[in-house]
């Protein structure tokens, strides 16, 4: 076998400050759901125990879900306009904005906190019924005026 397989001078306990306990710098991290307000969100140290920071996490991480699905539909660029890469620049911008906001919702879902995966799938429930709401009026208005309804 190779040296380089050898972990050398490290031992099993060698992250930890000399006891079993592991220094406050090396929390625990969850690998299944739990509730509780103790957790850490997409940032070290927040919402740090606190009752009221964790509910701005979890409305925080509720209004990135439901501006995921708002920017889900941007609109398409418009045939025959003057500057069709400045279209064209407008909707990967947004398209970056939303991957964004994805990435992040998703990092804070992996915090394995119960509220913050609630907080989540009802920000994408709320977005979803918004964008909705809004296109099934213009559908209808679309149906009675008997044109090709555009795609809800």
């Amino acid at each position: 076998m190779s040296e380089s397989l050898d972990h050398g001078s490290m031992t099993p306990g060698s992250m930890s400050d000399g006891s079993m306990n592991m220094s406050p710098s090396h929390m625990m991290m969850h690998m299944s759901f739990y509730w509780g307000k103790d957790a850490t969100i997409l940032f070290s140290g927040w919402p740090n125990g606190s009752l009221s920071m964790y509910v701005v996490a979890f409305f925080c991480v509720l209004l990135l879900a439901a501006a995921i699905e708002i920017f889900s539909v941007s609109p398409t660029a418009k045939i025959g306009t003057d500057i069709p890469l400045g279209g064209a620049f407008i909707q990967a911008s947004v398209y970056a904005v939303r991957m964004g906001f994805a990435y992040m919702v998703m990092l804070a879902v992996m915090s394995f906190n119960l509220g913050i995966f609630i907080a989540a799938v009802a920000g994408h429930t709320i977005g979803f019924f918004l964008v909705k709401a809004r296109a099934l009026p213009i559908a209808n208005r679309s149906a009675n005026q008997n044109e090709i309804p555009p795609k809800v």
